[in-house]
């Protein structure tokens, strides 16, 4: 059984859909099921200004990636290390066990898109 809070995500998903011009993009994969998620985002001033995200995948997967959005909006980008799996499956009021890989790659895609603001900006100067 899903929870109201994921299925409220999945009924109506927050930030969905992807920027037209980004500064951050990134794609994470789970191999095993096949589940895709997108990140698209601007950071100004060490925060995230705006994100949007795609996915392909499991009613969790989509729920995740809206609620995973939410967290991350003007968050300052010190704070992304502290998104993980059990954050995020909070936010949607927990996951079954069948369904824990959906929080898992949404982590996955919080720690691809500091890794790739992180290295924007050290090219940046």
């Amino acid at each position: 059984m899903f929870s109201p809070q994921l299925l409220d995500h999945f009924a109506n998903p927050r930030n969905a859909g992807a920027l037209d011009a980004p500064g951050v993009r990134v794609r994470v994969e789970n191999p095993v099921c096949g589940d895709i998620l997108e990140l698209s985002a601007i950071v100004e001033a060490g925060h995230i200004r705006e994100i949007r995200f795609q996915a392909r995948g499991c009613t969790a997967a989509l729920a995740c990636g809206s609620a995973t959005t939410l967290l991350l909006e003007r968050m300052d980008v010190s704070a992304l290390a502290s998104v993980d799996t059990a954050r995020i499956e909070a936010e949607v009021g927990g996951l079954e066990t069948a369904s824990k890989h959906a929080a898992r790659l949404c982590a996955d895609g919080v720690k691809a898109l500091r890794a790739a603001i992180l290295q924007r900006d050290a090219r940046s100067g």
